[in-house]
């Protein structure tokens, strides 16, 4: 178990503050050129497409926090609706949302269905936004965190991450199949930076400025078989953050809960990964990614980069969003 001390070293030196001036906001995503988008475009040769989002349901993996639920679902208009109102709406004047269906539906055939979604933006596949996690009253660049609000995020917000869009060249760390694991990655065995450059060279894939790194732990794959949201599965170890500032990564993405293990192995600092790369670094971090049919692919091809594109939605002043990112061989 480290210290804080050990914890405040690392923090200094993987500290981006002030790297792209003092009113950035994008943090490591500065990382991705126009060179680098191009390089990615190049890597689509057999036209093979893998979305890695998961469903936004109500069978969803929250719970594990108790301030999250699974997306809930519901239908404003739907097909019941043509018939009732036809026959009830003109009696229902106290209604005049059903007035106006029923006007819709008598005026021609045309029918149609609406709904709603209600979520927490981080209840699927998503991205955390610079503004999610911090310490000592300071979000990344030195922006303080009285600037997240109750009406969202002024400063390090998803909606400012728009003018990347985040397309770049995408590396998949199959750690799960460099373990010889049958599911997922057993629980304490946390993954190091050793690890990953063992998988990346077991692979022959590199690692370069720019890329957005996806780690596969197997978690996605166990919580597919047993549906629970507290399945405990290894993440990435702290010191992680050190090795993703030196290969200058742009953003990194697991299939796990929150990156990083749950085991802090840092005395007294909670999910500290999230604080070094979030805060420290300006690094992105995506959570609950399906990386399942990619790792097939690539362990069947032996080809392990590819075009990812993975724009969030642009939430005015979100602290994360969900998505369906896209890999392209």
């Amino acid at each position: 178990m480290s210290g804080m001390a050990d914890f405040d070293r690392v923090a200094a030196d993987v500290r981006n503050w002030g790297r792209w001036g003092d009113a950035d906001e994008l943090g490591t995503l500065n990382l991705i050129t126009d060179e680098k988008v191009r390089e990615a475009a190049s890597l689509v040769r057999a036209g093979k497409v893998f979305p890695l989002g998961i469903a936004l349901g109500a069978d969803g993996p929250m719970g594990m926090f108790k301030f999250r639920t699974n997306p809930i679902h519901l239908m404003t208009v739907d097909g019941g609706d043509a018939t009732a109102f036809a026959e009830y709406a003109r009696k229902w004047t106290g209604n005049p949302t059903a007035q106006t269906l029923a006007g819709i539906f008598d005026a021609s055939r045309f029918r149609f269905n609406d709904d709603y979604i209600m979520m927490p933006l981080q209840a699927g596949t998503q991205w955390d936004a610079l503004s999610h996690a911090y310490y000592d009253g300071q979000l990344y660049n030195g922006f303080s965190s009285d600037c997240v609000t109750s009406q969202g995020a002024v400063h390090c917000g998803i909606d400012k991450v728009d003018v990347k869009g985040i397309v770049s060249r995408g590396v998949l760390l199959d750690v799960v199949r460099h373990r010889g694991a049958a599911t997922a990655l057993d629980h304490g065995q946390q993954i190091t930076p050793a690890e990953l450059d063992q998988v990346a060279r077991a692979q022959g894939v590199t690692i370069g400025t720019g890329d957005i790194l996806l780690i596969r732990t197997g978690w996605w794959n166990k919580f597919m078989e047993t549906a629970n949201p507290g399945e405990m599965v290894a993440g990435l170890n702290w010191e992680c953050a050190a090795w993703l500032h030196d290969l200058e990564v742009a953003a990194v993405a697991c299939d796990n809960i929150a990156v990083e293990d749950l085991e802090s192995g840092v005395e007294g600092m909670f999910l500290p990964l999230h604080c070094l790369c979030l805060r420290d670094m300006g690094l992105m971090l995506g959570e609950y990614w399906d990386m399942t049919a990619l790792a097939a692919d690539c362990a069947a091809d032996g080809v392990y980069e590819f075009q990812l594109v993975a724009p969030p939605l642009r939430v005015t002043g979100g602290v994360g969003s969900p998505l369906n990112p896209i890999a392209m061989k």
